[in-house]
């Protein structure tokens, strides 16, 4: 199988975007969620894997804000996603790698998730570093991890992650 290529979404890919989101999560509501994030302006990175001309993977990282004493900007990872037939062959990993480097290249520094936690750790997520955050998924303690794209970015910093409204999907 060739290397799939991590690129930029374009325009053009968000059908296929959709069906990829559909797909991995047997549903419609992570495909829903990167539409309304698209809509409301909240994208930081949204980048596809390509095989074959045809796309297979998706990322999105999208703005939130952690409120404590002051309001901080982090960014989360939601969603995910590999097509069935292309998983475990190292298109999500790619994905995650090319989006925390532009991340940090657009000048953020704090990442959350609400993951797998056998896969996230690899990346440098940490439970443990997201336990002073809270948020509608914290409850999940294992699952609600952060990332320091900048040393000691959580240094001090407590407080509720706010999710813009394109997440109540999920609620």
């Amino acid at each position: 199988m060739p290397a799939a290529l991590i690129r930029e979404e374009f325009p053009a890919d968000r059908h296929a975007i959709r069906e990829v989101n559909r797909l991995a999560f047997n549903g419609d509501a992570e495909a829903e969620l990167v539409d309304r994030q698209r809509a409301s302006g909240a994208v930081i990175v949204s980048l596809v894997a390509v095989v074959n001309q045809g796309i297979v993977g998706h990322i999105l990282f999208s703005s939130v804000q952690i409120d404590g004493e002051g309001a901080v900007a982090a960014v989360s990872l939601a969603p995910m996603a590999v097509a069935p037939a292309f998983q475990h062959q190292g298109i999500g990993s790619a994905l995650v790698r090319r989006g925390l480097e532009l991340c940090r290249e657009r000048a953020r520094s704090i990442v959350v998730v609400l993951g797998h936690p056998g896969y996230y750790p690899r990346f440098g997520f940490s439970a443990e570093l997201a336990k002073p955050l809270r948020s509608p998924y914290s409850g999940a303690v294992a699952a609600w991890m952060a990332l320091e794209l900048v040393p000691g970015a959580l240094n001090g910093i407590s407080g509720t992650v706010r999710y813009p409204e394109a997440f109540s999907v999920f609620s």
